[in-house]
């Protein structure tokens, strides 16, 4: 397994506010195909995020792994993932972190909530299991569009880990999927419907659900 590639710097979505400890980081891996950065439905998000945040500073990481149809570097994502978080949740205990990913992405996502290593999986060099279980108190929300069926990654991927969220997380997760959708919706012919989460309303159906999440942790 290739090692991780370099991580880019946080964005703020908030000129003027401590680059350092934001009041929420938003971690989101894009989905496969779409160019470095939180892709279009990571963006949807985040701006649907910010117009429920007014006031706030919120961050935003993107994942940094290849979102290529090579789905073992997926593993790459979980690593970074992983590192941004656990980072945030040190250096700026007060930050309220929402975990996210869109289709591919959603994958990284949950994988990184994991509470063990999958059988077989080889991780990168610095990586040496799950999160620690006190970071999960950091985290407010994980928010997954698409997040791919158990049947879609058997067909891309025979090797590919099923997608359990880790118990830790299970109770602050919302997964999004639009019906017909054939990555996350069994069975689904419908391929434009995976296309839709930008515009069909689950992103501000997520912003709401991320936005009572940081309320409730005291954001």
């Amino acid at each position: 397994m290739l090692a991780l590639m370099a991580a880019p710097q946080r964005v703020l979505a908030h000129a003027g506010a401590d680059p350092g400890c934001p009041d929420v980081d938003v971690v989101f891996a894009r989905g496969t195909f779409e160019a470095p950065g939180i892709g279009a439905t990571g963006q949807a998000f985040v701006d649907a995020l910010n117009a429920r945040l007014v006031g706030k500073n919120v961050a935003v990481d993107p994942v940094n792994y290849p979102a290529s149809l090579d789905f073992n570097r997926a593993v790459d994502g979980v690593a970074d993932a992983s590192s941004k978080v656990e980072a945030t949740a040190a250096n700026c205990p007060n930050t309220k972190i929402v975990l996210g990913g869109y289709s591919q992405g959603a994958a990284v996502a949950a994988y990184t909530t994991s509470d063990s290593v999958p059988d077989g999986v080889a991780l990168p060099d610095g990586v040496t299991g799950p999160m620690p279980p006190a970071v999960a108190s950091k985290v407010a929300a994980v928010v997954l569009f698409a997040p791919p069926s158990d049947w879609f990654l058997h067909l891309v991927d025979r090797s590919a880990p099923p997608i359990n969220i880790g118990s830790l997380y299970a109770a602050k997760t919302l997964q999004l999927c639009v019906d017909g959708d054939p990555v996350c919706s069994p069975g689904g012919r419908d391929r434009a419907a995976h296309s839709t989460y930008r515009d069909n309303g689950m992103a501000n159906q997520a912003a709401d659900y991320a936005r009572n999440a940081i309320v409730a942790h005291g954001g």
